[in-house]
């Protein structure tokens, strides 16, 4: 053997003996004389205490599953026993400590760190716990503040990356101090026992052929607490591996959870975990009112009767315009009525915005009041909410939220297909398309099918002032007298119409406030109509009833024209024109209804016609209450209120005005028009100490 082969052999031979050397120091080395050192560096890295307290090992083994010559490198196995996280000093002794582990196991791929990478394919994590407090000036232990480095001042990022591929963890706990949200939580997570295929649970639409294998739930977990001072508790199960960097690996989820007067039900799939990337669920939501969830998601939705859904919940939470949810084809109930339909739910600058279509096949017209504050104490105290109506009252005072008004943003639309409800109240279906941006509610349009005709009413909320102002136009077209009176046997045969028009602006934060001090006018024009005692017992008038008993007696009365033309100023509702035409008089109102104090006083004011008979000449007085009216008749003379109106004799403005109501249609067999013609000409004054 020459000189050559010899050193060759020898320096071969040595790098060998070295490298068998280096591996029987590493398989005998005690690692636990290292933990003083590791301890020492990662506690001063994260700033708080750190400690590795029971024994630290590596091992090494081969990876057959790597296949080729890659099965004949070792990869070493570590495992560390009772790690403890400490909490930075200001939290030190609120709680304990802010983690702890029983184990923590992971093996390290060798080949990658030639190219600067750790790559670790699962950590299994043995009975993990955690402590996590926030304080209200918005301190939280799970923020780390690391130490800067002294030597640079912008230090450059490293070249090295980490790569996890998989969680997998044992039972556990999980305790949340959050001050700032009013939440105290504790999560406690165990193994099943056995595990429960995904499909069970998820059922098929989501667990279906074209759907990514999902592993099956290994864990359940049970949450107690309060969440933003709700009392919270539910339960669930999870998965046992959390893929990290497997995004097309979906981690499995399921829960049971009750937050106050909400409860809510989901089954389905997490994936790109590590990234938050989407969410496909099975979500149904149930509670008293569909506004508490506005607490609990941020998501500015109206007071409702009790309502439960149940849909399909997807969401993309990293899509550059927003995190993204579609609640599709959900069905549900609200009330009495069902509700169908789908919404999408954009979180982004400067305020999310809810955007979906809904209709209801069903709608009862009960479950609308609450939208407005109109709904009754008994209906509050069953949803669990506190009364605020007040019992001689009839004006709604139930506030709008308009404080939640500029929280987010929507664009709706809903259809109202039939509308369920008392013979007294002649709705078919309704439409409307909502708009909120930046505390501006409008309703535009707010349609209504009533007795075979519309009424289309546009509203303006703006929610942003303080008071809040709105505007309301209505406009009521073609409403049939025989529909709008079914149960009225002589209205069936009548061919009459009534339309109006009516413009209202107002400030306040409730329907009370905003007609209390509201500004506008109303106009209302009705032909060919049948008016008795009977009509009012129907109607449940029973001031009207003793009204038209006092005038009409028993009998029947047609009405040839009623017409009314209503200023309202500063809450203060004054008719200009309110006239009744009928066969046998001529019968003028007149006074006042105060919305502020929800008191009338008005004057019934009847002339009979020619030498026909009609049984009563002197006036009639409602006075009194919304709530309560009562009437009678004035004992004396009574001495018109409008200087220089006698019975026809009124200005020619709002009688030109009430014209316009009267269809072209209907101008030739329209009562009115003629009526309307004879109160544009000018007034006479009555004759001195004349009796009305």
């Amino acid at each position: 053997m020459t000189r050559g082969r010899k050193i060759c052999l020898w320096t071969f031979t040595g790098i060998v003996a070295l490298f068998a050397a280096l591996l029987v120091f590493i398989a005998t080395f005690d690692w636990n004389q290292v933990k003083p050192m590791i301890n020492e560096k990662v506690s001063a890295e994260l700033g708080r205490p750190f400690a590795i307290n029971g024994d630290l090992q590596v091992l090494w083994r081969t990876e057959p599953e790597e296949g080729g010559w890659r099965a004949l490198v070792p990869w070493p196995h570590f495992s560390a026993a009772d790690i403890t996280l400490g909490n930075p000093d200001w939290a030190s002794g609120k709680t304990p400590q802010f983690a702890s582990l029983e184990k923590v196991e992971f093996r390290l791929a060798p080949l990658p760190l030639l190219w600067q990478t750790v790559s670790i394919p699962q950590i299994i994590l043995t009975r993990p716990s955690a402590d996590l407090l926030r304080l209200a000036d918005g301190r939280a232990t799970w923020t780390f503040e690391l130490p800067k480095k002294e030597t640079e001042a912008n230090p450059e990022p490293s070249p090295w990356k980490l790569d996890i591929g998989e969680i997998g963890f044992d039972k556990g706990r999980i305790t949340l101090d959050d001050q700032s949200l009013k939440t105290r939580l504790e999560l406690l997570v165990d193994p099943l026992g056995k595990p429960v295929p995904f499909g069970q649970l998820a059922g098929k639409a989501l667990a279906g052929a074209n759907a990514a294998p999902t592993q099956d739930y290994v864990f359940g977990w049970k949450l107690k607490g309060q969440y933003k001072g709700l009392p919270l508790s539910g339960s669930g199960k999870v998965g046992g591996m959390l893929a990290l960097q497997d995004a097309a690996r979906p981690f499995p989820v399921q829960a049971d959870i009750t937050a106050g007067s909400t409860r809510a039900s989901v089954v389905g799939r997490l994936t790109d975990p590590l990234n938050l990337g989407a969410l496909d669920l099975r979500l149904k939501l149930a509670g008293s009112s569909m506004a508490n969830l506005f607490p609990l998601t941020g998501v500015t939705l109206p007071d409702t009767p009790a309502y439960e859904t149940d849909g399909r919940l997807s969401a993309q939470l990293k899509d550059p315009a927003g995190a993204t949810f579609h609640y599709d084809d959900f069905n549900g109930k609200v009330g009495g009525s069902d509700l169908h339909g789908s919404l999408v739910f954009v979180n982004h600058p400067p305020r999310p915005k809810l955007s979906g279509k809904l209709r209801s096949e069903q709608l009862r017209m009960v479950d609308l009041g609450p939208l407005i504050g109109a709904d009754s104490n008994k209906a509050k105290q069953a949803r669990g909410q506190a009364t605020r109506q007040p019992a001689d009252k009839v004006l709604p005072v139930e506030a709008f939220r308009t404080e939640r008004w500029r929280a987010m943003d929507a664009d709706v639309e809903f259809t109202g297909k039939r509308i369920v409800h008392s013979d007294k109240l002649p709705l078919s279906d309704l439409y409307t398309h909502l708009v909120l941006d930046d505390g501006l509610l409008t309703l535009e349009p707010l349609r209504f099918g009533v007795a075979g005709g519309t009424l289309d009413s546009h509203i303006r909320l703006d929610g942003g002032k303080t008071p809040m102002q709105s505007r309301v136009e209505l406009k009521a077209r073609s409403f049939k007298l025989k529909q709008l009176f079914p149960s009225f046997a002589p209205m069936q045969t009548s061919l009459g119409e009534l339309n109006g028009d009516a413009a209202l602006s107002g400030t306040g934060n409730s329907v009370a406030s905003i007609l209390g001090g509201a500004n506008g006018q109303m106009k209302l024009l009705m032909n060919d109509g049948r008016i008795s005692k009977g009509l009012m017992e129907i109607a449940g008038l029973n001031v009207g009833n003793y009204v038209v008993a006092k005038m009409f007696g028993d009998d029947e009365v047609k009405i040839n024209c009623a017409a009314a033309d209503v200023g309202i100023t500063k809450g203060l509702a004054e008719p200009r024109v309110f006239v009744f035409d009928t066969e046998n008089a001529i019968i003028n109102v007149q006074g006042t209804a105060n919305f502020a104090t929800e008191q009338l006083d008005l004057d019934v004011i009847p002339e009979s016609k020619g030498l026909r008979i009609f049984s009563l000449r002197s006036p009639l007085y409602v006075q009194g209450a919304f709530k309560n009216p009562r009437a009678g008749v004035h004992s004396g003379p009574l001495v018109l209120r409008g200087a220089g109106m006698v019975a026809l004799g009124v200005a020619f403005a709002p009688a030109a005005a009430l014209l316009a109501l009267v269809a072209p249609s209907q101008k030739d067999e329209n009562q009115c028009g003629p009526l309307l013609q004879q109160m544009k000409q000018p007034a006479k004054a009555p004759a001195p100490g004349k009796r009305q």
